[in-house]
């Protein structure tokens, strides 16, 4: 098992990485000082496989659990579903120092993150994240927030975790468009600041393989650990977001807008994964990185088989969906863009016709 420490401006949490650490959490959880009544917040679909595991690691340790299952979906990512959670919470008689341990993908731990830092004015929070893309980036750093109609994340607080859990045992039961998903957000990372990350990727896919991600992908824990890592610096640098993290976001103004004018049909990572290409497209037009650079992009989205061409929507509608997100400073849109590989910048006032183009 490997540990990472993740410092913040208040303390600090560990990150522990090994297959089958999630049956650790109970007597890791213990050796923090907690026990007594938590609340494990999951979904039917990843509860099936692995909330009786971890509660029964929990119940050995000495604790109470209580399983509260949320619906599934993007689309439940509301503040109608927080308000939903509280009163099992309540009926549980969890109090200040009672743990809330976030069983899921990025919607559940974003929004049972949410629900943590504002039940009892803060109560404990456990990351667990059972999807490749919410152990990369969701469960690290402490964001966490929940949609409205006009755009997602609009509402939500930081709350750093007490700890982050990932086992890479549990990506085995995980479909392969969740797996792709997951991986768009590796790549991201890799043109972010890992050169040797991105490499290996490479490395790992050629044209024509096989259309099983798994398959392309090197050791798990490798992977994972250089990715956390990725996060880990950026957000150990910027822990509010008040600069450097918005580097994380590469894609993310493209994909965002994608996501919400498909009614959040477009899954998370696969809305990254056309921001990237886009992204990369955009630098390469306004002469910010060579046609080289966004080649290699573009070819590592197409090998993993992940898209890389926007989805057909109107560039109208898109534009639209871009004014509500919350990167915007003002009226201005921010866009993270590449100059190489490993190395992004953050750049404004991008005229609109470019960002059409790129579109068309």
């Amino acid at each position: 098992m490997k540990t990472v420490t993740v410092k913040h401006p208040t303390g600090s949490y560990p990150i522990y990485l090994g297959e089958d650490v999630l049956s650790q959490t109970g007597p890791l959880l213990a050796e923090f000082g907690y026990s007594g009544r938590c609340a494990v917040l999951t979904n039917e679909i990843v509860g099936r496989y692995y909330a009786g595991p971890l509660c029964d690691s929990l119940s050995q340790a000495g604790f109470t659990p209580v399983r509260i299952d949320l619906p599934d979906g993007e689309q439940h990512k509301t503040l109608d579903t927080v308000a939903g959670v509280y009163p099992h919470l309540v009926e549980a008689k969890l109090d200040r120092r009672s743990p809330i341990i976030a069983l899921g993908g990025g919607v559940l731990g974003d929004t049972a993150g949410y629900v943590a830092a504002s039940f009892l004015r803060g109560v404990p929070l456990v990351q667990i994240p059972t999807t490749l893309l919410a152990m990369v980036d969701s469960s690290v750093g402490g964001k966490t927030g929940v949609d409205l109609p006009q755009g997602k994340n609009l509402v939500g607080a930081f709350k750093q975790p007490e700890m982050v859990i990932v086992d890479p045992n549990v990506l085995q039961s995980l479909p392969d468009a969740e797996i792709k998903a997951g991986l768009a957000e590796v790549v991201k990372h890799g043109i972010i600041d890992s050169p040797e990350l991105f490499e290996t990727l490479e490395a790992n896919s050629q044209p024509n393989s096989t259309p099983s991600p798994i398959s392309n992908l090197p050791p798990l824990t490798w992977l994972l650990h250089e990715a956390i890592m990725v996060k880990v610096r950026v957000v150990q640098e910027d822990p509010f977001e008040q600069g450097r993290r918005a580097v994380l976001n590469l894609g993310h103004t493209f994909g965002h807008a994608f996501e919400q004018v498909s009614h959040y049909q477009i899954r998370h990572g696969e809305g990254v994964a056309m921001g990237t290409a886009c992204a990369a497209r955009l630098a390469a037009r306004r002469g910010y990185c060579d046609a080289p650079t966004t080649g290699r992009i573009i070819a590592l989205l197409d090998r993993l088989h992940m898209p890389s061409q926007p989805p057909d929507y109107p560039a109208a509608d898109i534009l639209a969906a871009m004014t509500t997100d919350k990167k915007r400073q003002g009226n201005t849109l921010r866009f993270i863009l590449p100059r190489a590989i490993g190395d992004v910048d953050i750049f404004k006032d991008i005229p609109q016709q470019d960002v059409v183009a790129v579109l068309a």
